[in-house]
């Protein structure tokens, strides 16, 4: 389980050091895809084959499902963790979401995302300043 937001930077390799707590979980691999809200999802073997069979499962006859798919599954790549517990995030993947020099690694159970900060700093905002709403929409919702 993945939970908690932490900052970190990227260094010149395109490396990031993935939180000490989160490592035993990716040490038998991950694949670090483009996500959603302009960052990274990041997610283990294991957890990624099973979103993977799901987003494979989608009808082909929907636009929408073409493009998810292409975006996710076209968009992902395998990677390890080096000695130091560091990740290298491929460079179409960094442009994509944004990401320069100051990271959030935000742990969201099943998966981490990875965010530029200033972009994460400006979607907290966002959302927190629409919480009362979103929690209204959520209980409808069953949660």
């Amino acid at each position: 389980m993945f939970i908690g937001e932490y900052h970190h930077s990227i260094d010149d390799k395109g490396r990031i050091a993935i939180p000490i707590k989160f490592r035993k979980a990716l040490e038998s691999g991950a694949v670090v895809t483009k996500g959603l809200d302009a960052c990274l999802f990041l997610y283990t073997a294991k957890e990624w084959e099973a979103q993977a069979v799901k987003i494979a499962q989608l009808p082909v006859s929907k636009a929408d499902s073409r493009a998810f798919s292409r975006q996710m599954l076209s968009g992902a790549m395998d990677t390890e963790m080096d000695k130091q517990g560091r990740l290298v995030l491929p460079d179409y993947l960094r442009k994509f979401a944004g990401i320069s020099k100051k990271v959030v690694v935000a742990g969201l159970y099943n998966r981490i995302e990875i965010w530029d900060e200033m972009e994460w700093e400006a979607y907290k905002k966002k959302t927190e300043g629409e919480s009362n709403a979103i929690a209204e929409r959520m209980g409808e919702l069953g949660i």
